[in-house]
């Protein structure tokens, strides 16, 4: 995989948890079906973090299947990584919380 499709997919998934009112597009936690009900922003945020693992998870097992070995790395890269993944995620927020409420 290159590195563009890796970030891409980055962005894909950082931006899921915003556009469904479901939690990981599964549960409905709409439990009285009311029209305007939104996911609450902490759900979004958990989604987010879960998403973030799973996501490194995915390219870590990439890394390792298609050059043998994973490089080792320190507290530096990960806090990099959720930086960008947070920053990737801004769009969906834009959408979700910001633009959906001035509409």
């Amino acid at each position: 995989m290159t590195n563009w499709a890796l970030l891409g997919l980055m962005f894909f998934t950082a931006n899921l948890p915003w556009f469904s009112d479901k939690l990981f597009y599964a549960i409905n936690l709409n439990r009285s079906n009311q029209p305007g009900y939104s996911k609450n922003l902490g759900w979004c945020l958990l989604e987010l973090l879960v998403l973030y693992f799973l996501t490194g998870a995915f390219i870590w097992y990439a890394e390792r299947a298609t050059l043998g070995q994973v490089a080792p790395q320190g507290w530096e890269f990960y806090a990099v990584t959720a930086c960008l993944f947070l920053v990737f995620a801004f769009p969906g927020f834009v959408y979700k919380v910001l633009w959906k409420r001035t509409i």
